[in-house]
């Protein structure tokens, strides 16, 4: 799939279609980590409840995406890295990230278009998440 030179959209958070959707793929991306087994070693680092976790990456994504700011005006700057520091995050914990969030964009209608440019963009995020060896 090639990329288009010029997205149909000022933002990714248009081309998603807002917070109703960002919404919709959050949910699907903690409740893919909740059902599937194939992300066990990512489920396993988040705690028994998944509540705040889910609103935090819904601020965030909103924000990340060029809408609202909601995590930023709640707890200034995201400072992402120092704050998965706690969390250990190997190359495991990364593609089980990024292969949930796929998926849930997949089956969330994300278009193709928009759902590589994220791709890449969480790949880059994630590895540099990384704070263990594997």
């Amino acid at each position: 799939m090639q990329i288009q030179d010029k997205p149909p959209f000022d933002t990714p958070f248009e081309w998603i279609g807002g917070e109703a959707r960002v919404y919709a793929l959050v949910e699907r991306f903690y409740d893919l980590m909740d059902l599937e087994p194939g992300y066990a070693a990512l489920r396993a680092v988040h705690g028994s409840d998944l509540s705040n976790a889910r609103q935090r990456l819904f601020w965030f994504l909103c924000g990340w995406l060029g809408g609202p700011q909601h995590y930023t005006e709640r707890f200034g700057h995201p400072m992402l890295r120092a704050r998965h520091l706690p969390f250990p995050i190997g190359i495991l914990e990364r593609d089980q990230w990024l292969a949930c969030m796929d998926q849930a964009m997949g089956e969330t209608g994300v278009p193709d278009d928009l759902r590589l440019r994220l791709r890449q963009s969480f790949f880059q995020t994630g590895d540099w998440m990384r704070n263990k060896g594997v």
